[in-house]
């Protein structure tokens, strides 16, 4: 085993994660430590995405904040053994539901929210009574560096510990008897950490992607929905899990909101976004390589321009795309945004049911009838009528995704029903028998038939 593996399975065994008391005030630590090292979280956001201060705080820090607030605030009604109705044929006895910690939880972060993704999990885990092994991504290499250097100053490697390195570092705690597996990431990885979880029976929650689309009908208020597509489409230049990854328009509406989004976009960016500071960059050549190789495709509406050298691509949409194209094959992750236009909802409805189900969907439109029918109508893991990304900020929503893009849910009470075992419990009273159930009594069989059915 793993040294640090079995350290932190011999420490959870000796019991100290189980108080109320000892996981609140571990959640005041995690807090506390956002507030110690904001300035080296937003300087390494800077320098490995070209995060603004604004961007970084307010989608990785601020949410953090938030999501440990909510956690204190109902963790000790969350604790609380949960009692389940009595039936009469277990008259005498009380049933009830207990949260236990599974033991020593692996999570295992991404790139493109490299504070959030890494410690919203760590969150839910700790609250549920784990000990927590981060592996961070080795793709933002000062983000990691930080997370590390702040969990080794609030918390003992015994209880939360930091693994740097690359996929055999994934790989090698893949084959430690870890209890629990929080995975965030490509759809093709997550298949890989699920086999390897397999051959243990592991249990894992997979948070991964895929094409989510947003959909603007002709009753929508364009403008609005040009600025929030806008907002949510290139916010983080577009590395997001749950962007808006292509967009349906509806022939009628096309031009008025094309202008729309271009109006939105300058505002947003400035006329020259390349030279815009605040833009993030792509994390890395290969990912620009693979992003701006979809240029060459469809037809350039607006943007298309890259800055090879600092890894920048101007937020860019293009129209006359296809399924058969390219960028319709895979999830973008980056600042392109495709356009599809139709005449009827239900061509789009068909269409998006005959590909993998995405983790977000985004409709615009006024009729309430044709909001339920395509959400009723499509299966994905979340999303926003009217709206784009603002689900997630919602504690009381549990995020995730469904088929491919992920398996299980966090965030709020999510995250601890996710990080806890649900044990069933009856307790039997000792104050009386009842001899239906045993061999030999001769009413068993009717009372049974009466009782039972």
């Amino acid at each position: 085993m793993h040294p640090l593996v079995k350290l932190q399975k011999d420490w959870f065994k000796e019991g100290h994660t189980r108080s109320y008391e000892f996981r609140k005030e571990q959640l005041k630590k995690i807090k506390k430590m956002l507030v110690t090292f904001e300035k080296p979280i937003l300087q390494a956001l800077k320098f490995d995405l070209g995060k603004s201060e604004h961007e970084a705080y307010t989608s990785e820090i601020a949410f953090l904040k938030k999501e440990i607030d909510d956690h204190m605030k109902h963790l000790k009604e969350w604790m609380e053994p949960v009692r389940v109705k009595t039936p009469i044929t277990h008259t005498g006895s009380k049933n009830f539901i207990i949260k236990e910690p599974y033991g020593t939880a692996l999570i295992i972060a991404p790139w493109n929210y490299p504070i959030q993704l890494a410690l919203a999990p760590v969150i839910g885990a700790v609250a549920s009574g784990n000990t927590v092994i981060i592996k961070p991504s080795e793709l933002t290499p000062t983000v990691s560096w930080v997370i590390k250097r702040m969990i080794e100053q609030y918390f003992p490697p015994h209880y939360i510990a930091v693994l740097e390195g690359d996929k055999e570092v994934t790989e090698e705690l893949m084959d430690q008897p870890i209890d629990y597996v929080f995975f965030t990431g490509s759809v093709p990885v997550g298949k890989k950490i699920m086999e390897q979880a397999s051959r243990r029976l592991i249990p894992v929650t997979l948070e991964l992607g895929g094409k989510s689309p947003a959909i603007v009908h002709k009753d929508a208020n364009i403008d609005l929905a040009a600025k929030r597509i806008a907002w949510g489409k290139f916010l983080n230049a577009g590395q997001t899990c749950i962007a808006p990854d292509y967009l349906y328009i509806h022939h009628e509406v096309k031009e008025d909101f094309i202008r729309a989004l271009k109006k939105y976009i300058i505002e947003f960016y400035g006329e020259e976004s390349l030279l815009n500071q605040d833009f993030v960059k792509i994390v890395n050549r290969s990912h620009f390589d693979r992003v701006s190789s979809y240029l060459d495709e469809g037809h350039i509406l607006i943007g298309g321009r890259v800055d090879s050298r600092n890894l920048r691509i101007e937020p860019t949409v293009m129209d006359q795309v296809t399924w058969t194209d390219q960028v319709m094959q895979e999830e973008i992750f980056g600042p392109v945004l495709p356009l599809l236009t139709y005449a009827e909802l239900d061509e789009v409805i068909n269409q998006i049911n005959e590909k993998p189900k995405p983790l977000a969907l985004y409709y615009f439109g006024e009729n309430e009838e044709q909001q339920e029918r395509v959400t009723h109508s499509i299966s994905f893991g979340g999303g926003c009528i009217n709206d784009t990304l603002f689900h997630i900020l919602n504690s009381h929503l549990p995020f995730g995704g469904v088929g491919e893009s992920g398996i299980g849910s966090y965030h709020g009470k999510a995250s601890f029903d996710t990080f806890s075992h649900e044990k069933s419990m009856l307790k039997q009273t000792t104050k009386f028998d009842q001899n239906i159930r045993y061999p030999g009594s001769k009413l068993g069989l009717k009372a049974v038939k009466a009782l039972m059915g």
